[in-house]
């Protein structure tokens, strides 16, 4: 038997439900993970208002004839994009970027299944702690919320824009990192601590804990700000570094008006908050990992931060390197899911120092 103390719950769960549910949570954070590096695809090759409707259900099949793909052809020449972005588009290429289309929604109408038939099928077998069944419980719902965020964003460029709203953007992707939250951390708190840790007698303090969910904190607002750089298309301007048109701040940073909007709304500005943001993370990631070298830790604590201290140094370079070479695609999705990622080795690190 494994207790649950260390989780707040009453009661006992058997090891076979313990690793019944850390491998479930590990099948939904993969696919989350999956969801993501789609989801990049489909926005860096301008796939993402190839389909104009939202079906739910009968979406799931693609166009099955010649006149019904030209059909959705027909529709999506309706909206501005097709005639910007999209100029003169054939058939052939509007089937390229609907099947990438068609493809991310698929992938998360699946998430949902993963994350939905095992809760119920826990639920109803009784093999989920009742101090977990509300937690777990949200990852659904939180899933279907995420497929009607995705079309209210996708909505947002379909009449006078020809991109989806930076603000829908980033509002999707920082629901898509709650619900990878979730899961990552409960994941970690139902890990077995070996018979080492056990008798280790060491606990992390509280300023430890405190310092990994504050690095843990601006790191997820660094990620989001990265949401409104692909939202504003920022990281097609100015691709060089360290300086950004040959000055520390770039020309045009505080064009806008309020001077507050220039932050959601400025390519130039946005960008400049995501590189000193990234910066700040990975200096203070790095000084955490050095002072954890010798600090009385527990050995996980320790060997989290190390990972968190790695991933994120692995970040800073790419994200340079896609900046440098202005955003090609294979790139712009390895930053993308590299910065989950570390998103994720920063929620094992704060929860091992908070157990």
């Amino acid at each position: 038997m494994s207790t649950l103390t260390d989780l707040g719950l009453p009661g006992a769960l058997p090891d076979r439900d313990r690793v019944a549910l850390r491998r479930w949570l590990l099948a939904s954070i993969i696919a989350v993970f999956f969801a993501v590096a789609v989801g990049g695809i489909t926005r860096l090759t301008e796939s993402g208002l190839s389909i104009t409707e939202w079906k739910p259900v009968s979406g799931a099949l693609p166009p099955s004839s010649d006149a019904a793909w030209a059909a959705e052809l027909e529709k999506f020449k309706q909206i501005p994009q097709a005639s910007t972005t999209h100029a003169g588009i054939t058939l052939a290429q509007f089937k390229w970027i609907y099947w990438w289309e068609w493809f991310h929604r698929n992938v998360a109408r699946t998430v949902g299944l993963v994350f939905a038939i095992p809760y119920l099928v826990f639920l109803v077998q009784g093999r989920i702690p009742r101090g977990l069944r509300v937690r777990l419980a949200a990852l659904p719902f939180l899933t279907l919320g995420q497929g009607a965020l995705g079309w209210y964003m996708v909505q947002s460029g379909l009449v006078e824009r020809i991109s989806v709203s930076a603000y829908r953007l980033t509002a999707h992707l920082a629901l898509a990192l709650g619900i990878l939250a979730v899961a990552v951390w409960t994941y970690s708190e139902l890990r077995e601590r070996s018979a080492a840790e056990q008798h280790e007698g060491i606990h992390t303090s509280p300023r430890w804990r405190a310092a990994l969910l504050s690095a843990a904190t601006l790191l997820g607002i660094t990620v989001l700000s990265g949401g409104f750089v692909a939202g504003l298309r920022g990281g097609k301007v100015f691709n060089e570094f360290p300086l950004m048109g040959g000055q520390v701040v770039p020309p045009g940073y505080a064009t806008l008006t309020p001077w507050w909007s220039n932050a959601f709304e400025n390519p130039a500005a946005a960008q400049f908050h995501h590189r000193i943001l990234a910066l700040t993370v990975t200096a203070l990631v790095l000084v955490l990992a050095w002072r954890a070298r010798e600090a009385a830790l527990p050995q996980s604590v320790r060997r989290a931060v190390m990972a968190f201290a790695a991933v994120i140094t692995v970040q800073l370079a790419l994200g340079i390197t896609t900046l440098l070479l202005a955003v090609p695609i294979p790139l712009g999705v390895l930053h993308q899911f590299t910065g989950v990622l570390a998103l994720t080795a920063a929620l094992v690190a704060t929860q091992r120092a908070s157990a």
